[in-house]
């Protein structure tokens, strides 16, 4: 701890104003936080800070002790559609002009919930002691992934801070927008499909033994049908090797887990997703949709295009597509056009490839991305709305059959008996 004689230690600062223009210098303060309440009444907002001397040290805790300090408390998380209110209140109160840490305070006033106070808390105690914005959310981890944190620097280091976190609310609220969808559009499928396999298990074990077992045992030299033998098998099957039916479903699960946790497995499993017919038409147009308006945020935002690949890349949620962009970054790195790997992958629509080729021919890729991504938005409700059409009809027909063959195997041995005793 600084003593009252040493003197005060000098920081060097740099800061931007309302207008969005930057400027450094050196201050001299006890503390950070006060070089911040500084910068503050002259109506700028600090995006770094850093003693010019690293044999003074600020007053009171350390920088670490303060983060060993919140690490030891439980650390909260929040899901996308809270994440995107916090992040666009935010945005909101620096749009209205006031400086970061007043912006924050405001909010976490008006926080309610267990995470966002605990949150906000944090980033006020970490840009009190100097850290910028993505570098407290950084610390903090979750929920503040690749995503957030890439856009956040954008923030901070552009001076365009309301804007760009407005633009990253949009990108969350889209997401999770479209995560909805999905599960509306899955959820009636997802129904009769539980309800085809409860019907056929509830026929099967309990059902058709009582309604066949008589029949069966009035006759037991008589043939009977192929339908009814299948039935009555899966039927005895089912009733004296249960135990041994659930061991081989807990050992499939158990096994296709980790056979797709190898990376050679996630790869070929997800590249014949893409393959399905209807659904992975649907798969592609989601991906490649979050690809596109995440790739045209970042970049608007002022990322590197490496930056914005890499972050971009874990948004797939294909393995098969997440390794194309890993060799289009490769391809980038050494100085070759965006769109000439895009092409070569095989997995990304015309359209986007034309729409990078001439955004990088013209210098106005991001805005042709944004434009581009409400077309494949639009794509995706269009596959939404085909995959909930088609689906459920193939769904009947399947349970159609299962019934058809189900009650082949009742009324083919009475049909039997009844030309018998003709």
């Amino acid at each position: 701890m600084r003593k009252a004689s040493d003197p005060m230690p000098t920081y060097r600062y740099q800061s931007t104003n309302s207008s969005g223009q930057s400027s450094s210098g050196t201050l001299t303060a006890n503390s950070r936080s006060e070089v911040i309440r500084q910068l503050m009444q002259r109506g700028e907002t600090a995006t770094n800070i850093e003693i010019s001397s690293a044999t003074d040290q600020e007053p009171g805790t350390t920088t670490e002790k303060k983060i060993a300090s919140v690490k030891s408390r439980s650390r909260p998380t929040m899901s996308k559609g809270d994440m995107a209110t916090l992040i666009r209140e935010l945005a909101t109160a620096l749009e209205a002009g006031l400086p970061l840490m007043q912006a924050i305070r405001t909010i976490r006033k008006q926080a309610t919930g267990r995470a966002a106070p605990v949150i906000l808390d944090f980033m006020i105690e970490r840009v009190e002691a100097g850290d910028t914005l993505h570098k407290a959310a950084v610390e903090y981890g979750k929920p503040f992934n690749d995503l957030v944190v890439g856009m956040l620097r954008a923030a901070d280091a552009s001076g365009r801070s309301a804007e760009i976190l407005h633009q990253l609310a949009d990108l969350l609220e889209r997401g999770v927008e479209l995560r909805r969808e999905l599960l509306s559009a899955a959820f009636y499928p997802l129904i009769v499909a539980a309800l085809i396999v409860a019907s056929a298990g509830i026929l099967v074990v309990f059902l058709i033994p009582k309604l066949l077992g008589p029949i069966i045992a009035s006759k037991p030299d008589a043939v009977m049908p192929f339908p009814t033998r299948v039935v009555m098998g899966l039927s005895d099957f089912a009733m004296n090797w249960w135990f041994l039916v659930l061991a081989v479903i807990i050992i499939g699960v158990v096994g296709f887990k980790a056979w797709i946790a190898s990376p050679e497995n996630r790869y070929a499993f997800d590249r014949a997703k893409l393959r399905i017919p209807v659904l992975g038409r649907l798969l592609r147009d989601i991906a490649v949709a979050r690809f596109t308006r995440t790739l045209g945020t970042l970049a608007d935002a002022g990322l590197p295009i490496l930056d914005c690949l890499r972050i971009t890349r874990d948004t797939l949620g294909n393995a098969a597509m997440m390794k194309s962009i890993d060799e289009v970054q490769e391809q980038v790195t050494a100085g070759r056009p965006l769109a000439d790997p895009l092409e070569r992958s095989g997995l990304f629509p015309p359209l986007l490839i034309q729409v990078v080729h001439l955004g990088e021919r013209s210098g106005k890729l991001e805005n042709m991305l944004q434009h581009a991504a409400s077309a494949f938005d639009r794509q995706v409700a269009i596959s939404l709305k085909l995959f909930t059409k088609a689906f459920p009809p193939l769904l009947i027909i399947v349970m159609a059959g299962v019934g058809g063959f189900v009650l082949a195997a009742i009324l083919l041995p009475l049909l039997q008996m009844q030309s018998m005793v003709a």
